[in-house]
């Protein structure tokens, strides 16, 4: 799946007339095949173990790039870091994320999806796209409040 996402990629970086370099395919690379929600961070020092010369500019500008061509989804977890999810290749799901201590959780519900499918059409809305992050405690968390 990783390679075929490059391949897309590549076509992508090409017909915007952009240059596509082996630095650009080192930070997709490592976000099509991790499937975490990584920081620009992260993602930096991961790539720099793979290419020491490679710059932080440049992972960012991979990352806006990614986004911008509907690879990956910029998530906001409220902790002060976006985070970076890869959107092709996989599923719908929504995120439930703990406040206190960061963790999240990737959740699929065909009842919900339906709902809001039917709130869009009520509203004669037409939908592009949607992303639900539900905030509060995680289980582990709420034991301690309880210890």
């Amino acid at each position: 799946m990783t390679q075929k996402l490059i391949e897309k990629l590549k076509a992508y970086v090409q017909a915007q007339n952009l240059r596509w370099t082996h630095q650009r395919q080192i930070v997709a690379m490592i976000l099509f095949d991790t499937r975490q929600h990584l920081t620009t961070d992260e993602l930096y020092q991961k790539a720099k173990q793979q290419d020491p010369a490679i710059g932080y500019a440049t992972v960012s500008r991979t990352l806006h790039l990614l986004t911008e061509a509907g690879f990956c989804d910029r998530i906001d977890f409220s902790d002060g870091s976006m985070r970076y999810e890869v959107l092709l290749g996989r599923e719908h799901h929504d995120h439930l994320i703990c406040t206190r201590c960061g963790v999240f959780i990737e959740i699929y519900s065909a009842e919900l999806e339906e709902i809001q499918t039917r709130v869009v059409r009520q509203h004669g809305f037409r939908e592009s796209y949607h992303k639900l992050q539900i905030f509060g405690i995680c289980e582990k968390c709420s034991q301690t409040d309880s210890d």
